[in-house]
């Protein structure tokens, strides 16, 4: 029997739990979520010597899954450049109030690290786009078209894997799996942060908040909340997404000018407010990465959507369609590792 998919977008398996998934871990040092990760990795925390030290003293206690047992070597993309690399980041928010299955993941972005390490390109690939899903590797899913989020349900990491590099065409070099509910404490840790908020508008979880358009600050709480915010969109996901890279830049914007990686102290809190965040393939080397990163900073990152054509149906399902040209010249673009055709490509409706 095949699972259903929610209101919300997202698979529902029969027996709640996706093969391969991790499990989650309680374990409190060792843990670091996707935000300490881009910032110590893209802003370079390898370069400062206490930023070195943390990073050797959590390397080896990070929770590691084998993201690409499985995967058949002959039917990945090949690499057409050497240098750069490409990290595929899987997140969920296991405390969104609309959340309806523990095995969605809601949120899809392919890094892109340039060979001369000078940016980085964050690439968010909408939940509900509409891709042909690999058979899995019991033969029980897939082998059809479906929402690019049923591949994790289907058959965990190496199946989510596969799809997105059926998809786009690029080669997958790392995975990194995080919760966006960790958020929260991290944003508290750095006290609070500010976002630019296209309009005013009223959430739709309680307390109900009211965010006032143009700049304000916020707190871990509210900031978590002003991320998931998308059905007082006309554009729906496409808000949420727009308003999750906005936090996620807003924090590195804050780390990196707050004295965060000169500051023991300080990143000693901040590491420790990540208790249930990441984990990650068993090759990335957050000390290798971070030393060649160091010259990245949030001004020379940028957050871009794969190109769409819109929203749409496909039976009962709400889907988002693929713009199947612009997206084969879009990723061609990230195989050549050429940055100005990227964020060229990128930015055009």
């Amino acid at each position: 029997m095949e699972p259903t998919f929610g209101a919300a977008g997202g698979p529902e398996p029969t027996d709640g739990t996706p093969p391969n998934a991790p499990r989650p871990r309680r374990r409190r040092w060792g843990r670091i979520a996707l935000i300490s990760l881009l910032v110590l990795v893209l802003l370079g925390a390898g370069g400062a010597l206490a930023g070195g030290l943390y990073l050797r003293s959590v390397e080896s206690d990070i929770e590691r899954v084998d993201a690409f047992e499985g995967v058949p070597e002959e039917s990945r993309p090949q690499p057409v450049t050497t240098g750069a690399t490409n990290i595929m980041i899987l997140g969920s928010d296991s405390r969104d109030p609309e959340r309806t299955s523990g095995s969605r993941t809601d949120t899809i972005i392919l890094a892109h690290l340039p060979k001369d390490r000078k940016s980085a390109q964050l690439i968010s690939i909408p939940r509900d786009t509409w891709v042909s899903v690999p058979k899995s590797k019991d033969g029980n899913n897939g082998g059809r078209d479906a929402k690019v989020n049923a591949a994790y349900a289907w058959g965990g990491v190496p199946l989510m894997v596969q799809t997105v590099e059926s998809f786009t065409g690029v080669r997958v070099d790392h995975v990194a799996l995080i919760d966006f509910a960790g958020f929260k404490e991290i944003i508290d840790a750095l006290g609070g942060i500010e976002v630019n908020s296209e309009k005013s508008f009223t959430s739709i979880h309680p307390p109900f908040r009211t965010f006032k358009q143009g700049v304000q600050k916020l707190d871990g709480e509210a900031a978590l909340d002003y991320s998931r915010q998308r059905k007082q969109f006309a554009d729906g996901d496409f808000a949420r997404i727009r308003h999750q890279q906005q936090v996620i830049r807003a924090i590195i914007d804050k780390a990196s000018s707050g004295g965060l990686l000169t500051n023991p102290g300080k990143l000693n809190n901040f590491l420790k407010a990540t208790s249930n965040s990441v984990s990650v393939d068993k090759e990335l080397s957050l000390l290798d990465m971070a030393t060649q990163m160091r010259g990245v900073r949030g001004g020379n990152m940028t957050f871009l959507t794969s190109p769409t054509k819109g929203t749409g149906r496909v039976g009962s399902e709400s889907v988002v369609f693929a713009d199947k040209p612009r997206v084969k010249t879009f990723y061609e673009a990230v195989r050549q590792d050429s940055v100005s055709e990227i964020v060229s490509l990128g930015q055009k409706k």
